[in-house]
């Protein structure tokens, strides 16, 4: 066993026992603490929990790698996600928390009809699964290459782990997991990065330092044959630039897995400062992120650029034994070097192990690279099991509770058929996770996309215009998920590569979050309008202090600690 191999055995075996003791200690009998904590998780712990969950894999170990090889157009993904989690906050999280049900088809169930609930609670499995692919496909990665197992081998041992822990503490084992989770990934991002922010430039702040590469780099770039790294619209054409970070705003605004924390919070201005305090630990990364994807690149341009093919560094045989690095068996000296095996480069990287190797490429010890690992790991258990608990809530409590058993269940009936739902989208992950369509960060990137087209609209619809019917939501859902879907299946398989007006697979979900308003209001204005009572309700949830069930005209104005 190797030192790297033996560092990051240890830090992963500690954490993942550190994981499930925790998910032990919260083990849970009741769906309250099942599905929602309890509602008794602290502001800053959920806020922590809700930064892990949403992170993910794609934050940790994809997205500077994408950064890396698409330069300026690779802000696409730190606009777009940190942009969304600013919507959530200000637009849809106190509401939601307002009207206190556990899953976003119960707000969907209530606000509209249960036929949309069923359609909602469908929409909210198949995100889910899009999603969880990226994490199987992360934690496969982290194992095949520190650990020496095959990626198929290594998405299964992850698997095994999420479930147990998720299965074991419900979202109350979940939340204090991920709070764990958050500690270790963040550790494990920041520490490598102000390392060689120091070896590089001298200045261990990389969010500052890692500007006065950046001339140096567009000249290796241009050398290589390569697009200057920091002009833009060079990797993109303007108009995707602008719809993809649109759809991963408003996706992110959309998300069951996310929304669902806000319902763990004591309280509405709990829900609110969790969002604060989560958008907070996301810019500890999120602003890392782009010196970390410049530093790579840069290291690898002027570490291998040039070199003859006898003569690479150890990190590419290392990694080469994946089959995410490859190495052009004709090439004599590395000239050429690209992302995509399609171009047929002397030297090919996969995105998604830009991070995970930049230690190795940076020459850092073996403990460093370790840490590293485990969190990648961390990042993509954190994210995994919440997305493992959508997809249980919403198949054993919107689809067996509320329309099998139409509301006649025992706790443990429920439970147990809540677990068991959990344990079939974990096979089905594991094998998206072992072939995925696209790199993580893209696959995950793909969730969001039909979280804009879905959710998205009918929530916000729900909450600020009275006049949205169950016909029209129903209608607005099937036509933005339909149409988002069909359009990324026929570009990624019926055409690989297939794009109308430049538009990509990620960015076609603001597009369907169009479709869908447009459809539902049509079909709303066309329809009979929802009951008084109901529009009674809508208005007041727009007043977070007031009672849920008290109409807005009969509320009286009220101050206290809940008014936000």
């Amino acid at each position: 066993m190797s030192d790297i191999q033996f560092w990051t055995l240890l830090f992963i075996v500690a954490s993942f026992a550190v994981y499930i003791f925790i998910a032990w200690r919260s083990r849970v009998k009741e769906t309250a603490g099942f599905y929602v904590a309890g509602q008794g998780i602290p502001t800053v712990a959920n806020g922590a929990a809700v930064a892990a969950d949403w992170m993910s894999a794609a934050s940790f170990i994809s997205m500077a790698g994408l950064i890396a090889f698409l330069g300026y157009d690779g802000a696409i993904y730190l606009m777009g996600w940190t942009g969304g989690y600013v919507l959530l906050a200000l637009l849809l999280a106190p509401y939601l928390r307002k009207w206190g049900k556990f899953t976003v088809p119960e707000f969907v169930g209530d606000r509209y009809s249960e036929l949309v609930r069923t359609i909602s609670a469908g929409a909210a499995i198949l995100i889910s699964f899009t999603y969880v692919v990226g994490q199987m496909r992360g934690g496969g990665i982290v194992f095949s290459r520190f650990l020496n197992l095959p990626v198929a081998g290594g998405v299964a041992v992850a698997a095994a782990i999420i479930f147990t822990y998720a299965v074991l503490g419900g979202m109350k084992g979940i939340t204090w997991t991920q709070v764990a989770q958050y500690t270790v990934l963040i550790v494990a991002y920041i520490i490598p990065a102000l390392a060689i922010a120091q070896t590089i430039t001298g200045f261990p702040i990389p969010q500052v330092s890692f500007g006065s590469v950046l001339a140096e780099l567009n000249a290796l770039s241009t050398d290589f044959g390569l697009n200057s790294y920091t002009e833009p619209f060079t990797e993109r054409p303007q108009l995707d630039v602008f719809l993809v970070t649109m759809s991963l705003m408003i996706g992110t605004a959309g998300l069951p897995h996310v929304i669902i924390r806000f319902y763990t919070t004591k309280s509405v201005r709990g829900a609110r400062f969790s969002a604060f305090w989560a958008l907070l630990f996301i810019a500890l990364l999120y602003s890392t992120a782009p010196a970390v994807g410049a530093f790579a690149k840069f290291n690898i341009l002027e570490g291998v650029g040039g070199t003859e093919v006898t003569e690479l560094p150890d990190w590419i045989e290392n990694w080469a034994a994946t089959g995410l690095v490859t190495v052009d068996p004709d090439a004599e000296t590395v000239e050429s070097i690209s992302n995509d095996p399609a171009e047929g480069a002397d030297l090919t990287v996969d995105n998604d192990i830009l991070v995970l190797a930049n230690p190795e490429i940076a020459g850092l010890p073996a403990p460093v690279v370790g840490l590293v690992a485990a969190g990648g790991m961390a990042a993509a258990m954190s994210t995994a099991a919440g997305l493992l608990l959508v997809i249980s809530s919403s198949a054993s409590h919107d689809f067996y509770f509320r329309r099998i058993k139409k509301g006649d269940a025992s706790e443990r009936e429920k439970l147990l058929v809540g677990r068991l739902a959990m344990a079939g989208a974990v096979v089905i992950a594991v094998l998206g996770g072992i072939n995925p369509p696209a790199f993580v960060a893209q696959v995950v990137a793909f969730a969001f996309g039909l979280g804009a087209a879905s959710f998205f609209p009918t929530i916000v619809l729900g909450i600020f215009w009275k006049r949205a019917n169950a016909r029209g939501a129903a209608a607005g859902i099937i036509a933005g998920l339909g149409f988002t879907a069909f359009y990324m299946i026929w570009s990624l398989y019926i055409s690989p590569g297939s794009t109308v007006a430049g538009i990509s697979p990620e960015g076609i979900g603001a597009i369907g979050a169009v479709v869908n308003f447009v459809v539902a209001i049509l079909v709303s204005k066309a329809t009979t309008p929802p009951d008084e009572h109901l529009m009674e309700l809508v208005e007041s949830i727009r007043y977070p202090a007031a009672s849920r069930r008290t109409p807005a005209h009969e509320q009286a104005p009220k101050s206290g600690p809940d008014d936000v």
